[in-house]
């Protein structure tokens, strides 16, 4: 389960090293895409493929089912963690979380995020308000056994 943050730098191509604890995780093939809050989504290509299965499950007829296919799709890349555990995050990927230099990479359970420290530093603010989490948590039925 990838879980945790890390900070990291991206160096001059584009590249990023993953933790060692994620490589772990990441078995055969790896794919990146566009998140949902101005953010990249990296996951194994299993949990990409559970997703895929989803989505085209989906009435191609409904409209937001076509936006939500080349919304995922589209932005999608397979790519290949090197050697030194570093992954390469595709230019227009890059541009779209604005990605230039320091980055933050954030554990979400079945894969991982990678953020602009920027945005991940505003994100966190919703993150860190107790008392809407209560509120915006409870009726997820979260239970211990």
């Amino acid at each position: 389960m990838f879980l945790g943050q890390y900070f990291h730098s991206l160096d001059q191509k584009g590249r990023l090293t993953i933790p060692a604890k994620y490589r772990e995780l990441l078995v055969g093939d790896v794919i990146i895409t566009k998140g949902f809050d101005l953010n990249l989504l990296v996951m194994p290509g299993a949990v990409f493929e559970s997703w895929a299965n989803q989505i085209n499950d989906q009435n191609y007829a409904d409209p937001n089912a076509r936006l939500l296919r080349r919304y995922l799709f589209s932005n999608g890349e397979l790519v290949e963690v090197d050697r030194a555990g570093r992954i390469l995050i595709p230019q227009y990927l890059r541009e779209r979380a604005k990605l230039i230099s320091e980055v933050v990479i954030v554990g979400v359970g079945n894969f991982f995020e990678i953020w602009s420290k920027e945005n991940w530093e505003q994100h966190k603010l919703i993150l860190d308000e107790a008392e809407s989490d209560v509120a915006r948590f409870i009726d997820f039925q979260l239970t211990t056994n």
